[in-house]
């Protein structure tokens, strides 16, 4: 299982006093170096954190880029130009603190979703675990989609892990290739690894906050292991 580190939160830092500094690019290196298969981004709209010169200098580096954003015309002319490895649409609300939930899955994403992959980007549905939506997701011909982990991440319920679960079966069944993602800490992927069939867990809160007292490669080498 690959393990994605989302560094937005290195430019959440940065952003909080308008300064140069933390660098995500130079965040992302230490995850490279941490053990790392791909750094993840979100260009918000707003973009209140990683901004349009952190994404151009995250893609120049040697490894996986997956680029979280919105499904609308600017944030498409953006990712058709950069052209990362991977294209993850999600839901946006310009007040909301984090990503709070999956798409709600509609035929206008087609048209997105195709332009993307006609020019060899990946495209990977962050939807909630539920089988409509995956079925829908199979409809509108992404190759991957994201499971949002949220939900369980809060309640760590046997009901939500059994949910994700049954969603991973649906999504392979039907020809999905599955990623997951969102709230996902040391203490709570357990769980998480135990179900058969998701290629790549996009983690990024839990390890700049584990940073803070060991270091960011080492937060990394150490969520490396808990999936090993």
């Amino acid at each position: 299982m690959r393990l994605g580190v989302n560094v937005d939160h290195i430019a959440t830092l940065r952003q909080a006093r308008l300064e140069a500094f933390p660098d995500p690019v130079e965040a992302a290196k230490e995850c490279i170096a941490g053990g790392a298969d791909g750094i993840v981004c979100h260009l918000r709209e707003d973009r209140r954190h990683i901004n349009d010169r952190d994404l151009k200098r995250l893609r120049q580096l040697p490894t996986r880029l997956d680029m979280e954003m919105a499904a609308t015309d600017e944030m498409l002319k953006i990712a058709l130009k950069i052209k990362p490895d991977m294209v993850t649409l999600v839901p946006e609300k310009r007040r909301e603190v984090t990503t709070e939930g999956g798409l709600h899955l509609t035929s206008k994403l087609k048209k997105t979703i195709d332009k993307l992959q006609d020019k060899g980007i990946d495209v990977s549905l962050f939807i909630d675990p539920d089988l409509k939506q995956v079925e829908e997701a199979a409809v509108l011909g992404a190759r991957f989609i994201e499971i949002h982990t949220g939900r369980y991440s809060r309640r760590l319920g046997d009901r939500e892990i059994r949910k994700i679960g049954t969603a991973v079966q649906k999504a392979r069944l039907i020809g999905l290739r599955i990623n997951a993602g969102h709230g996902i800490d040391y203490n709570n992927i357990g769980p998480i690894l135990k179900i058969p069939g998701i290629e790549e867990l996009n983690i990024g809160f839990s390890i700049i906050v584990r940073a803070v007292f060991v270091g960011i490669r080492q937060a990394v080498e150490e969520m490396r292991e808990a999936i090993r």
